[in-house]
């Protein structure tokens, strides 16, 4: 089961999900920090400090590359906590993306295990290992392409991503290997946010 589409604050943590919520994960205090300068003021929007696995979610977001490789960083993390994702992974952008997905789109896969049940593929780099420069602008293109699967997709089934996935768990956006500021990730993500969610305003 998969679908694809294009892309042109602490406390109760895990409490049950009334409205959808993007959990904004760090393990380190350089992207915490990051990350609580741009939750506040929206709402569905938190911070847990600690690893993405900490999170009770239904999904959670693979920042790699357009191959689908998944060896270093959290996408390693990812490879061994759920032994069949890569292979989902890979499969669905051979399937949907002739074998690359480029920086922009995501895909959503099953990981293989009942929770979190589903991953987001969001590339952030098109090779692996790739260094990004300063100016990237991947961050923001990853976590669009994350926020619209999120409110437009469908799984293979019908069924439309939200109405499956009330929460993602998210790690920073090419901070890793990409070398991306943590500064610069947080308000890439956050500017991705405003755009596919903050309502339009009144005419």
């Amino acid at each position: 089961m998969l679908a694809g589409v294009s892309a042109d604050t602490e406390g109760e943590i895990n409490a049950p999900a009334a409205v959808p919520r993007l959990v904004l994960c760090a393990v380190d205090e350089p992207l915490a920090t990051a990350w609580s300068g741009v939750a506040g003021g929206r709402p569905g929007v938190e911070v847990h400090r600690g690893s993405v696995l900490d999170i009770v979610a239904e999904a959670v977001v693979s920042p790699a590359n357009s191959s689908g490789w998944m060896r270093g960083g959290i996408d390693a993390v990812y490879a061994r906590a759920f032994p069949l994702v890569e292979e989902h992974v890979r499969s669905a952008i051979l399937a949907l993306h002739g074998g690359e997905l480029p920086v922009g789109e995501a895909l959503v896969v099953p990981t293989g295990e009942v929770e979190p049940e589903w991953l987001i593929s969001a590339p952030t780099m098109r090779l692996p290992g790739e260094l990004l420069p300063a100016d990237t602008v991947h961050p923001y293109l990853a976590a669009r392409a994350v926020l619209r699967l999120w409110r437009d997709g469908r799984l293979d089934d019908g069924r439309r991503v939200r109405d499956v996935v009330r929460t993602i768990a998210m790690p920073g956006l090419g901070t890793g290997v990409g070398g991306v500021a943590p500064e610069t990730c947080a308000r890439q993500v956050a500017a991705a946010w405003d755009e596919v969610f903050s309502p339009l305003p009144r005419k």
